[in-house]
């Protein structure tokens, strides 16, 4: 076997997870041609330059609240999704924040070295993004008039859980879609919202 001088190899990185509590694990390895991917009893290789678009976003779950989800489309191939948590018990997801950021990481340097036609967008949809947003605004209102009308009819009590439960809204939905905000980003600068911390 001879070796060409000069050649760059380099290494090999892989990540995986299980998507649900009885589905198959999801593996990934990203090799010096492409990203390579295991699904069940399914596997493939997509080859970097084939790759078309990417997108980031964050997606909590009722099990895991901090949960973020980078998924890859290629021509001629089935669209990937690679997930930073992964189920452990029937009660219990695990975050492999770590894992994931050096993954994804890598999968953008590696993208960014070979191929440089493909789009990179980040957050939701705008088709679903943007009618939530109206509905997140109109949801705030309606439980703040719900407030004002509970106090001008003397419920103190319900008045405080209504402003409990708009408090619990704001924080979460207000969070999912600071978060999740459509645009586009460059790969050698990821979306801090959408990445977790390392």
């Amino acid at each position: 076997m001879t070796e060409q001088v000069g050649a760059v190899k380099s290494e090999t990185v892989s990540y995986s997870y299980r998507p649900s509590l009885l589905g198959a694990p999801r593996a990934f390895t990203l090799t010096d041609l492409g990203i390579d991917w295991i699904v069940g009893g399914r596997s493939g290789s997509i080859p970097f330059d084939k790759v078309r678009r990417l997108r980031m976003s964050f997606r909590p779950n009722n099990m895991q609240s901090h949960r973020f989800v980078t998924e890859l489309w290629a021509e001629g191939f089935p669209k990937l999704q690679v997930v930073s948590s992964s189920w452990k018990s029937m009660f219990e997801q695990e975050r492999f924040d770590d894992a994931y950021s050096g993954f994804i990481r890598e999968l953008h340097r590696r993208l960014a070295n070979v191929n440089g036609t493909a789009q990179f967008d980040r957050g939701s949809s705008p088709f679903i993004y943007w009618p939530g947003i109206v509905i997140f605004v109109g949801a705030a209102f309606g439980l703040a008039a719900l407030i004002a009308r509970a106090l001008q009819a003397g419920a103190i009590a319900s008045a405080a859980i209504v402003a409990a439960f708009l408090v619990l809204f704001l924080w979460q939905a207000g969070n999912f879609f600071r978060r999740n905000r459509p645009g586009t980003y460059r790969p050698e600068a990821l979306p801090a919202d959408i990445m977790p911390r390392e």
